[in-house]
């Protein structure tokens, strides 16, 4: 097997079989200028490999942050390329940098003919760039990665105004202006790109409404920090708060934990779609979560993959402004009155949502067990 990717010059364009929404130039970090093919890609040459001898590897950062990564993208990643007739090597760093390294090492060891990264804590960044020393075009997955030859996830700049949007309607509902409301901004690691495009977006849609966050203590992708940070900030603000942005369901749970225990409950924003937080949703303990299917992005990068692993040029017609090909999809808002259709997606299902105590809120919902 080669270690070098061998992959055709000349244009071809990118046919995504999912919905595909590109960043505007409107400051959410893309452009819809058509960008070149990558300095790695286009540098590159030669004929299409023969299906079954070459190589993705793909590097997923933990399974603790949420449960996409093994129980959705790795399957959905190993189908498609498999299916194309290439060989797939997945494996997960387990949250740890170290380890990361490691296996990247190793994976190039045994050949890739292409890499396919989620970062974790930028450990990605130097994979990256030792792989395109060696000629192997690297796709950022789900988070950006400084120099990456493609970068494939859903609109974060959108996921985020959807959130943020989130909180200003729950304001509206209870009957707060949200020029006077007290809200708590608690968001993801800084060390994920995404972190900031979530924060912005989400920023965007509140600010022209009129708030201003009354706290943002530091965040990480962890429920029990971000249950502490809260509540050192609820205490710091004598009990009051109207609203809270959380950047994703397992920041929201934590929240909601140091709500409950104050016998309170405010809009709170959230994303992944989660069984956790899609209770909570139908609880009215969270306010909705941004729905990413993973199947939409997993397909997008496995059409890129493919067609790098074919020999082809892939055109893109998005781009961030650093000039990195962007494949965005579109994410979709999920509250009381839509959960059924995460169901029906089989992308959680009615009896881990539905049990206990949430069921009688399933059943007002009218939810079922779907198809």
């Amino acid at each position: 097997m080669k270690k070098n990717s061998v992959i055709a010059m000349g244009a071809f364009a990118f046919l995504a079989t999912a919905t595909i929404a590109g960043c505007s130039s409107d400051g959410d970090g893309g452009t819809d200028a058509t960008p070149a093919a990558s300095s790695t890609a286009a540098a590159t040459g030669g004929d299409a490999m023969a299906a079954g001898d070459a190589r993705a590897c793909v590097i997923l950062p933990d399974a603790a942050s949420s449960p996409r990564w093994e129980n959705g993208d790795r399957p959905a990643l190993e189908k498609a390329i498999t299916d194309a007739g290439f060989q797939v090597d997945i494996q997960n760093a387990q949250g740890d940098t170290g380890q990361y390294a490691t296996i990247a090492e190793q994976q190039m060891t045994g050949g890739c003919d292409v890499m396919l990264l989620v970062d974790l804590q930028g450990a990605a960044q130097s994979v990256t760039e030792n792989a395109q020393a060696e000629g192997i075009p690297v796709i950022a997955y789900d988070r950006p990665i400084p120099g990456a030859d493609y970068y494939v996830s859903f609109d974060n700049f959108h996921v985020g105004e959807l959130e943020g949007q989130t909180v200003v309607d729950g304001l509206e509902a209870n009957g707060i202006a949200a020029a006077d409301a007290v809200v708590v901004y608690i968001g993801g690691d800084p060390a994920d790109g995404n972190a900031a495009m979530f924060h912005d977006g989400a920023d965007s849609i509140m600010k022209a409404a009129g708030i201003t966050p009354a706290a943002e203590p530091p965040g990480l992708w962890d429920g029990e920090h971000s249950a502490t940070v809260f509540e050192q900030a609820l205490t710091d603000l004598d009990g009051k708060v109207d609203a809270v942005w959380a950047a994703n369901d397992t920041n929201a749970a934590g929240v909601i934990t140091i709500l409950d225990k104050n016998g309170l409950t405010v809009p709170v924003s959230g994303q992944d779609a989660s069984v956790a937080g899609l209770q909570n949703v139908l609880l009215g303990k969270q306010g909705g979560t941004v729905y990413k299917p993973f199947q939409v992005e997993a397909q997008d990068a496995s059409n890129l993959a493919i067609q790098l692993l074919n020999g082809e040029t892939p055109t893109i017609e998005k781009s961030l402004d650093d000039g990195t090909p962007f494949i965005a999809a579109t994410p979709i808002l999920v509250t009381k009155d839509n959960v059924q259709v995460v169901i029906d997606d089989g992308n959680a299902s009615y009896d881990e949502i539905c049990a206990g105590d949430v069921k009688a809120a399933c059943d007002e919902a009218g939810l079922t067990a779907g198809a």
